[in-house]
């Protein structure tokens, strides 16, 4: 039996368990450059595990989802954190789920602003990159390297989302 996932805004303490937002925050700023600049500092870490493994910057650009959409698999990344900071200023949806003995469990799904990005921790589930409204290009801060840093489940029944409101 297909099961709805509810969409939810995107808050620091709801994403917690699967990484940190990326956002302009109060208590992080500081001025730099004689005062011109606000640096709001170290909101997140990469992380890159593995010899010969670094950091990267790539640029993606995401194609809109139509919906409702259907959740039938999630991916993971064991070796490295993968970070979605939006370029356009346009919305997304970020859907995670916590590892239930080596699987995703029931997905989340939370509405970013177009001011919020996302860095996923290390080994966890998401769905890939998911665009609203008009292609869109995201800054992803992303771990390049030997070894295989990507593993992908597939649900029996997928999860479906509604349309989100914007």
């Amino acid at each position: 039996m297909t099961q709805h996932l509810d969409i939810n805004p995107l808050t620091r303490a709801a994403f917690a368990p699967f990484g940190d937002v990326i956002e302009a925050d109060p208590a992080t700023m500081r001025f730099i450059n004689g005062g011109t600049t606000e640096r709001f500092h170290a909101l997140s870490s990469a992380k890159a595990i593995g010899e010969g493994a670094r950091v990267i910057l790539n640029l993606f650009r995401g194609q809109p989802r139509a919906f409702p959409f259907s959740i039938d698999m999630m991916e993971r990344h064991p070796f490295g954190s993968q970070c979605f900071v939006p370029l356009n200023g346009r919305p997304f949806l970020v859907v995670v789920a916590e590892d239930e003995s080596g699987k995703p469990g029931r997905p989340k799904v939370f509405l970013a602003r177009g001011d919020q990005g996302v860095n996923y921790r290390a080994n966890v589930w998401h769905y890939p990159l998911m665009a609203l409204d008009a292609p869109s290009d995201f800054l992803i801060v992303d771990r390049d390297g030997p070894g295989n840093n990507l593993e992908e489940y597939f649900f029996d029944t997928p999860f479906i989302i509604g349309a989100p409101t914007l």
